[in-house]
This record gives structure tokens, C-alpha cells and sequence, in this order.
């Protein structure tokens, strides 16, 4: 039997069920083996790319020996064998795409939020108002979601690119669980014009990259300065979530091309906002999910509302709406600058409380029971600290988004845990050809 140290081995593996995380499991010599660039049921040579011993390691499939049906020709050249982590499933029919992020919703609220339910994956673009009234309800089949008008299109939908630049001053993407930076710009998700002229340029070498396309069809380009990381005796020693923290953190910004004020229409009203803040990079999800909220949320006149980690106020603007000038919408954001963004875009709307704190702070202080509370956290979730006091104010609806499955399943459990079930799910492609996906729920009290 062979021993751990499998790393540069090739094995032959036949497939079974994804996972979280753009690889499907199979097994070898009683381990578990993540095997990236393959479908389920297939038969593959797969190369092992990392193994630190214990139960499981990491492969990619390297010769395919029996193909699924579902398997296409790759439409992104980057991302392949040792290539970079953008497009985990462009090998794989845009059907097959959603039935695999499907399975993978599933599990996690099976096994996560302990919630048996169908799980249905629609694309951004299939969502027209008509059809939000009924969404998904919980506990009936999802044929009504199933017969949504579907498109195909898996290209060409990314309007936020963030690039990196390696020490020759080429523009490019990070290799798959690695720093190293390849330079090739090929990967089809960027919406056409995105990246005209990147690749031919040269920039501050280990500078970032940020490009925008607003809804005037409008780039721009900000070169963000190297991160400060100075060198430390003996290497970097630091955790991943340490070298995050400096790369994201405040940096001198340079502009290349455009305003740096990116122009974006959701619901017939504009916002004007940094093109290095955050945006929904999808093209059309932020009318989608607005609309989600605008349907689900059902806020009366008068009401008293909450748009936590509210961004601009994408999904205040919708509640300010049904509220109407009696009502108010708490919107509560940790960044500054998409405060002062969204204070600019909706000064029209003086029900609209913007306040730039911290969500699990300003829970601490509300005496008030609100109507209706939306809420869009970070990858990694609400978690208890916030999802505990907001259960305690009781409020009547609670919507709640997340772009991680686990995360997404994970809280979903909390809410269960304090007297509120998931009534309606949807679940959207917002990243064609990736494995990431955007959950949206709609949770009322037991």
C-alpha cells in the first residue's frame, strides 16, 4: 500500500460527487482524493498537485479516459492543469455548470443547516420580474423554476476584473492555490473591451490592477500601489489571512483610464460609485437580486426596515420605495467610502439612514423591531455574533443572501436554531463557469 507523499504521482480514479469548491471527490487506497478539471463519473489520470498527508489530497485530472456526456471543449485556456482558479467548470456544458453547483447547495444544507430541500440553479439572465412573485417555495417541487427561460451565455458577464502584475510589469492571474503570476489574459469572463490593451501594456511591477465597465459601458482603470509587506528574516511566516489583510489593506491608487467613478443602474436609478469598491461583478445581477428583495420583502408604508451590510444601498433604494417618506431604512456598511457613495446616489431618499459601522455593533443598540431585515454578509457569513441579536429583535421577514455555500448553510442553521424556517430559496448562477454561486433566502418565524 502506498504511503502519504503522493504529491507529482499519477493515478487513474473514476469520479464521484462534487464538492465544495470546484473539484469532484474520488477515492484511492482508502484516502480521499480532490480531483479538479474532471466531472462526475468520469474516468481520469489525475496528477496529485499537493498532499501534506492525513486523510485527503489534491489532484487535476490530466487525461481524461472515459468522458462525460456533459464535458465540451474548455472555452477558457487559462485555467486548465496547472493553470489559474477562475473558470473551475468551463469544460463543462452551462447545464451541467448549474446541476453541479445544484448538488453542491444541497449537500451543504443537508449536512450543514441539517434542511432537506431541492435545489434549483437558474442563470442571472433567465430572472424576469414577472416570475419573482412565487420564487421557489420551500417543500414543493422546483418545476416552476426549472421552466424559466434559460441562457446559455457563460462569457463575457464579468465587469469587475482585479489583475496582478508580476516583476516585469505584465498584467496576469495567480496561479491555482499559488502566488506565482501567469500572464495571460485569455479567460473569457471579462465583458468584451474589458481588458483591450492590458496585456500590450506594462505596469509597477507587483502593483494590482482594477478594471470596471459601468453600465455606460464606460472603463476604468486604477493601478493600486505594491502592498507593503516588507521583508521579514527567515521568509514570510505570516497566515494567509495576515497577507490578505496587507494586500487589501488602504493603498495609493494611480488612474490610468476613465473618471474612477463608475456609473451603474439598478431599478431606473443611477449610482455613481468608486470603480475599486464593490460592486456585483456579474452585469446583470444587482437588478436580479434587487429584484429578488423588492418581491420577498413586502415592506408597508410606514414600515421600519434594515439593509445591513448594505454597500450603496442597492437594496435600500427598494425598501425606501415600499416604506414610501413615513417609513425608514437602517442601512448599516463598515466601508466608508460605500456609504458616502451611496449618501451621494440617494439624497432624494431622506428614509435612508446610512451609517458607516460595524453590522455586529450597531445590532447591540436597536430597540426597535423591524418589518423587514436584509442582509448581504462577506464569503465568510453573518455568523452568530450578528445573527443572534438580529433574531432577537424579532423582525417579520428576514432576507438573506450569501456567495458561499457553506457559509450560506451554516447560517441558514442559526436561523432555524432561533425560530425562523427558510420558506423560499433561489439559487443563480452569478458566476458562470466558476464554482461560486449566489444563494438568496427568505426566512419567517416558526
Amino acid at each position: 500500500m502506498a504511503e502519504p507523499g503522493w504529491a507529482g504521482t499519477l493515478l487513474e480514479l473514476r469520479l464521484g460527487p462534487p464538492g465544495h469548491g470546484g473539484f469532484c471527490v474520488a477515492r484511492h487506497e482508502g484516502r480521499v482524493v480532490f480531483v479538479r478539471h474532471g466531472l462526475p463519473g468520469e474516468l481520469v489520470r489525475a496528477r496529485v498537485t499537493e498532499d501534506r498527508g492525513g486523510s485527503f489530497c489534491r489532484a487535476e485530472a490530466v487525461e481524461i479516459l472515459e468522458a462525460s456526456p456533459d464535458r465540451v471543449e474548455p472555452t477558457c485556456p487559462v485555467s486548465g492543469p496547472g493553470g489559474a482558479g477562475c473558470c473551475d467548470f468551463s469544460f463543462a456544458t452551462p447545464e451541467a455548470q448549474r446541476a453541479l453547483k445544484a448538488t453542491v447547495v444541497a449537500e451543504q444544507l443537508r449536512r450543514v443547516a441539517g434542511w432537506e430541500t431541492e435545489v434549483v440553479v437558474e442563470p442571472v439572465s433567465a430572472a424576469t420580474r414577472s416570475e419573482w412573485k412565487a420564487g421557489v417555495a420551500v417543500g414543493a417541487a422546483a418545476s416552476r423554476s426549472a421552466r424559466l427561460p434559460v441562457a446559455e451565455h457563460t462569457t463575457g458577464w464579468r465587469t469587475r476584473i482585479r489583475l496582478t502584475v508580476d516583476a516585469d510589469g505584465r498584467a496576469g492571474v495567480h496561479r491555482y492555490r499559488g502566488t506565482e503570476v501567469i500572464p495571460d489574459l485569455r479567460c473569457p469572463q471579462p465583458v468584451p473591451g474589458a481588458l483591450t490593451g492590458i496585456a500590450e501594456s506594462r505596469w509597477t511591477p507587483h502593483a494590482e490592477l482594477v478594471i470596471a465597465v459601468d453600465s455606460e459601458n464606460h472603463r476604468h482603470i486604477v493601478e493600486l500601489a505594491p502592498p507593503h509587506t516588507p521583508r521579514r528574516p527567515g521568509g514570510d511566516r505570516r497566515t494567509t489571512t495576515a497577507r490578505r489583510a496587507a494586500t487589501h489593506a488602504p493603498r495609493r491608487e494611480r488612474l490610468i483610464e476613465g473618471t474612477g467613478r463608475a456609473i451603474q443602474y439598478v431599478a431606473g436609478r443611477r449610482w455613481e460609485v468608486s470603480a475599486t469598491g464593490f460592486w456585483q461583478p456579474h452585469r446583470e445581477a444587482p437588478q436580479c437580486y434587487s429584484d429578488v428583495v423588492a418581491t420577498w420583502s413586502e415592506a408597508t408604508p410606514g414600515a421600519h426596515t434594515w439593509d445591513l451590510y448594505s454597500g450603496a444601498g442597492i437594496f435600500a433604494a427598494r425598501l425606501a420605495t415600499q416604506v414610501g417618506p413615513t417609513g425608514t431604512v437602517e442601512a448599516i456598511e463598515s466601508s466608508r467610502p460605500a456609504v458616502e457613495d451611496g449618501t451621494l446616489s440617494l439624497q432624494d431618499l431622506p428614509q435612508i439612514h446610512l451609517q458607516a459601522t460595524r453590522v455586529e455593533h450597531w445590532l447591540t443598540h436597536q430597540p426597535t423591531t423591524p418589518e423587514v431585515v436584509v442582509l448581504d454578509p462577506p464569503r465568510a457569513g453573518a455568523t452568530k455574533q450578528v445573527i443572534t441579536p438580529l433574531t432577537s429583535a424579532h423582525p417579520t421577514r428576514i432576507i438573506h443572501i450569501g456567495c458561499d455555500p457553506a457559509s450560506f448553510a451554516r447560517d441558514l442553521s442559526l436561523y432555524r436554531a432561533a425560530g425562523y424556517t427558510p420558506t423560499h430559496l433561489r439559487a443563480f448562477d452569478a458566476f458562470p463557469a466558476t464554482h461560486h454561486i449566489e444563494c438568496l433566502a427568505l426566512l419567517e418565524p416558526t
